[in-house]
């Protein structure tokens, strides 16, 4: 990429490095599920804890939701976020029987080890993550 750019001073390599090392550091590392092989992929087979929101952009709870889940997982770089459409998603709603939203799952080696149906509060959501990183530490 840098190589497109033309000379480079290493000052500037420098500055670039810093930017993006520090941006992917700040920020959960959060993602959307685009169908069933991209879950397998980034879900099931992640090395990782991941906190998986069932949501649809036309359901109020899920806009409170969202915003809650990404701001707690901000202090955990350990666990990942994935997001997943409900209307565009149908076969992974089935499969894991998703009868409302917003529904979150929380996955580790690709087993669901914790859950919640609907808005809850932070203590709920700070306790499924605490669930999913003392998991980690067994």
């Amino acid at each position: 990429m840098l190589r497109a750019i033309g000379k480079t001073t290493p000052l500037l390599m420098e500055s670039i490095l810093k930017k993006t090392l520090s941006l992917s550091a700040c920020s959960p590392k959060s993602f959307v599920i685009k169908d069933h092989f991209d879950f397998d992929k980034k879900v099931i087979n992640s090395d990782l804890p991941i906190v998986v929101n069932f949501h649809a952009e036309w359901c109020e709870p899920c806009k409170l939701l969202t915003p809650k889940l990404t701001e707690l997982l901000d202090e955990n770089p350990d666990i990942d976020l994935a997001i997943v459409d409900v209307d565009t998603n149908i076969d992974l709603v089935h499969l894991f029987e998703v009868k409302a939203v917003p529904a979150v799952l929380a996955f580790r080696n690709g087993v669901v080890v914790d859950k919640f149906i609907g808005l809850v509060d932070a203590n709920m959501i700070e306790e499924l993550i605490e669930k999913l990183l003392r998991k980690k530490r067994l």
